[in-house]
Formats: structure tokens, sequence, C-alpha cells
């Protein structure tokens, strides 16, 4: 996918500083940098809800074999 963005001149410019040490275009830097970003915000999303039964009383093992024995009752 093609896309047009602004870049303020002082990014721009460290930008091409970068390419041209890495020796990649700058479109391979701005895909470098999306997927980055997204691995980022992927993980911080996983680290807010890793933990989340450490106040609950007992074991989400049992909550969940709870609930889906609600599943199985007739009715």
């Amino acid at each position: 996918m093609r896309t047009i963005i602004e870049v303020p001149r002082d990014q721009l410019d460290a930008l091409e500083a970068l390419c041209k040490h890495e020796g990649i275009s700058r479109a391979e830097a701005v895909r470098r940098a999306i997927a980055s970003y997204v691995r980022r915000e992927n993980a911080s999303a996983t680290d807010q809800a890793f933990g989340l039964w450490r106040k609950k009383r007992g074991s989400g093992l049992r909550y969940q074999e709870q609930r889906r024995s609600e599943w199985s009752r007739t009715r």
C-alpha cells in the first residue's frame, strides 16, 4: 500500500542519515519503524492483561470449568 505523510524537516534529515548509514531506503526504514511500533503496542496490551487473576480468590481453571459446565446443563 502506498501512502503520503508529512514529516518535519529535522526528522526527515535524521531519517536520511539513518538510511544512508544502514544502507536502506526510506521506505524500508518506515516499514521497520511501523513493525517495531506494532510489536511494542501489542506487547504492551499483553503486559496489561498479564496477572489479571492475581487479586481474585480461587483459580482461573476452576472459574473456567464452572462457566463451561453451564453450557452442558439442559434447559
